[in-house]
């Protein structure tokens, strides 16, 4: 214990949260509901923007993947037509069965992994907290994936 004076510093908590980013007040770790901290408009308008933004992102992202897949699976059929590529249908139809036959089992039991149960249970909370902002953002979706 020396002579020296000890010093403190003073956090501001309102400072704080005002110097922070909006997104880390929306989506920081136990933020709770949006309801309990926007109006309705509010609400509306972040989860329709955003829900725009993801549908439009989608719908392109979409017509990529189905032109890279449909021209892969042209490109395959010209160099198997072509004796490039040499296709073994027995394996295929082997494997295939072996397949239906994991796809029986697994379904046969109804029950979902706890872990699976355990995410979906939290969305449905999340969206049941949130309905509003869950509704602006389907329908900002919808119109995102129409235009």
């Amino acid at each position: 214990a020396g002579g020296k004076d000890d010093t403190f510093n003073v956090l501001d908590l309102a400072e704080y949260t005002k110097n922070r980013p909006w997104w880390r007040k929306i989506f920081a770790p136990n933020s709770g509901s949006s309801a309990e901290k926007y109006n309705v408009a509010t609400q509306l308008v972040i989860g329709g923007v955003t829900g725009w933004c993801t549908g439009f992102v989608f719908q392109k992202v979409g017509k990529l993947a189905a032109t890279a897949v449909g021209g892969g699976f042209f490109l395959l059929q010209i160099a198997n037509h072509t004796g490039y590529i040499k296709v073994d249908w027995n394996l295929v139809q082997r494997d295939m069965n072996k397949a239906k036959q994991q796809l029986k089992f697994h379904s046969s039991g109804n029950q979902m992994a706890p872990e699976v149960k355990s995410r979906v249970d939290e969305v449905i909370i999340f969206l049941k907290k949130n309905v509003i902002l869950t509704g602006g953002f389907a329908g900002g979706f919808l119109l995102g994936m129409a235009s």
